[in-house]
């Protein structure tokens, strides 16, 4: 096999260098993509699917936190999904939709950013890398149409920076701005809402955390696809915050005291809803 060739795809030399792998890859070798199959008529099998995913910006940075449970229909396929990912040094994303479909397209996502950092020599700013988000979820439009739809949440802070900034999608590959905080997944309309009510200017990191676990706590009371806090298997949802110094993942050892300080006051105020 010549070796400007290797696998079906040509070489970036052969190819002519470009900043984008998803562009290098669709000229190359499109069915290689995870929305470059042709999907069988017919009607679809069940598929795993995931929400709920909640972001909102703190002082000196932003937030964002995804409950972990799939379901299939009305089961639960799963209890340990991630749906939080970091996206690269000083970024992070969640999905909510077709869960497999989704996974690739994170997986994308990271190649792309570090493609483009190999490639140019420096990281692709904020609002760049959030225009090729929206480049992918727009790729998958057709097996969207399908049911196969994928929508991400996409937040972080330009470098040298520490001012967070959040970006919702439609499944049209549309691009939103989002101010303060959002939600995507089944769940989030009853997230929104527990939002708008804690969510304050100039939080800092931990009450963001508190405000985000509440969220999700309220979204799971009351949509069977969101996954609460389970304090008898202690699984807790996947939390990444990012500042100027990067994006971390929140230890479980930090999220659990908060998690159970909600339940505290919960019970002791005997509320049922």
């Amino acid at each position: 096999m010549e070796s400007h060739h290797r696998g079906g795809i040509p070489s970036l030399e052969a190819a002519g260098s470009s900043s984008s792998f998803l562009d290098f890859v669709t000229q190359s070798n499109p069915a290689l993509l995870p929305f470059g199959r042709n999907l069988p008529a017919g009607q679809l099998p069940p598929t795993p699917h995931g929400t709920t995913v909640v972001a909102l910006t703190f002082a000196g940075g932003v937030l964002m936190a995804g409950d972990r449970r799939a379901t299939m229909g009305t089961m639960i396929a799963n209890r340990h999904i991630e749906k939080v990912f970091p996206a690269d040094r000083y970024s992070v994303l969640g999905i909510a939709g077709t869960a497999g479909i989704a996974i690739d397209i994170v997986r994308l996502f990271q190649v792309e950013l570090e493609h483009y950092e190999k490639i140019e020599g420096t990281l692709l700013s904020l609002e760049g890398k959030a225009n090729r988000l929206g480049a992918m979820v727009r790729a998958n439009l057709p097996m969207a149409l399908q049911g196969l739809s994928v929508v991400p949440l996409f937040a972080g802070v330009e470098t040298g920076t520490s001012h967070g900034r959040l970006f919702s999608y439609d499944v049209t590959g549309g691009r939103y701005a989002e101010r303060e905080h959002h939600s995507v997944g089944s769940g989030s309309v009853f997230a929104r809402g527990a939002l708008k009510k804690l969510w304050r200017p100039d939080m800092d990191q931990d009450s963001a955390v508190a405000v985000a676990m509440e969220a999700l706590m309220d979204a799971a009371d009351d949509d069977a696809a969101t996954g609460g806090p389970d304090l008898i298997r202690k699984l807790w949802p996947i939390v990444y915050v990012v500042t100027d110094d990067g994006a971390t993942r929140v230890p479980a050892e930090s999220l659990a005291p908060a998690v159970q300080a909600i339940v505290d006051q919960r019970t002791a105020d005997g509320r049922e809803a």
